[in-house]
């Protein structure tokens, strides 16, 4: 048996070397993992934190875009990765919620990860082309029901956000129209431009530059508040939907066992970001909204991701989705 002297000083030494790896904490750069493609709205997240992370961190904060499979690949990248801090990533609702009802997957979306930060929220928009007849949303829904079956309305793929907001508006207005998968949400927009499809429960940030060029119009936001960026589109309550609420958060998340000072580390680098003016401009002038203080913690992050899991899977279990 050790003697106590002993035990002591090997307690004290393990102590000593786990608080100068904090200290030291990060060595090197970091890379952010984004599952999804350059250019989206998750990667725009990723591209502006980036820097401000870096000058918190002292560390340069590599964006790295692991593409594939709905964001499938990249995100198991990341709970693939060691749990040291060099590798964290970004994800949204997709990824971390409506993947795990959709796909197969080699990992948890809730266990094979650690929450670090919402960072911003991304109401959608109902719009439509700009020949419909219904001028508002009561009017639009009514134009729905006569014509059942025959409507059309456009969402970025099999599973996406705004496939699955689109299931949930049938559901609250007992509606049905044909739902025509895209690959990605640009291109459906582009036929709700061009007239060829009816409408789309889109995010907006994809809507908002052809909204305010008069190229289709909006009948209300999904959200509880009005978008500051867009003052005069009512809020779906306000509308005639209340509770028909849908927001694509985009978060950060590292590998299961990360260790809570890196995760603080993070998270304080995160908030630090979304504190400085010039991020909030760029994050609003692109549709996206910042979430407020207390809901910036890994704990609210951790509530949110579970409490979209237990709205979501089973409005995709009950309508029978899976990803081609």
């Amino acid at each position: 048996m050790k003697s106590l002297p002993l035990v002591v000083a090997s307690a004290a030494l393990v102590l000593g070397m786990n608080g100068a790896s904090a200290q030291t904490y990060p060595s090197r750069p970091i890379t952010l993992v984004v599952p999804l493609a350059a250019g989206g709205p998750l990667d725009t997240n990723a591209r502006i934190l980036a820097e401000p992370m870096r000058a918190y961190l002292g560390q340069p904060v590599v964006v790295e875009n692991v593409t594939g499979a709905g964001g499938t690949i990249g995100t198991g990248r990341l709970a693939r990765a060691a749990p040291d801090g060099y590798t964290f990533g970004i994800g949204f609702l997709g990824t971390h919620v409506l993947n795990g009802a959709l796909y197969a997957l080699p990992y948890d979306v809730v266990q094979d990860f650690v929450p670090i930060a919402l960072v911003s929220s991304n109401p959608h928009l109902i719009v439509a082309r700009t020949t419909l007849p219904a001028n508002d949303l009561r009017a639009l829904i009514a134009w729905l029901k006569l014509n059942q079956h025959k409507a059309t309305a456009g969402n970025a793929g099999v599973g996406s956000s705004t496939h699955v907001a689109e299931l949930l508006f049938q559901k609250f207005t007992g509606t049905q129209f044909e739902l025509v998968p895209y690959r990605g949400a640009a291109p459906a927009l582009q036929d709700v431009i061009a007239g060829q499809v009816d409408l789309m429960v889109d995010v907006a940030s994809n809507s908002m530059p052809y909204l305010q060029g008069g190229k289709i119009k909006a009948y209300a936001v999904t959200a509880t508040t009005r978008l500051a960026s867009a003052p005069e589109i009512p809020t779906v309550d306000e509308a005639g939907l209340p509770g028909f609420h849908m927001s694509t958060w985009y978060a950060l998340f590292g590998p299961k066992g990360l260790p809570r000072d890196i995760v603080a580390k993070l998270n304080a680098a995160a908030r630090n970001a979304l504190a400085d003016p010039a991020v909030r401009r760029r994050l609003a002038d692109v549709g996206l909204e910042i979430p407020a203080p207390e809901e910036q913690t890994p704990e609210a992050l951790d509530a949110l991701q579970k409490a979209e899991i237990e709205k979501w899977w089973p409005i995709i279990k009950a309508a029978g989705v899976k990803a081609n």
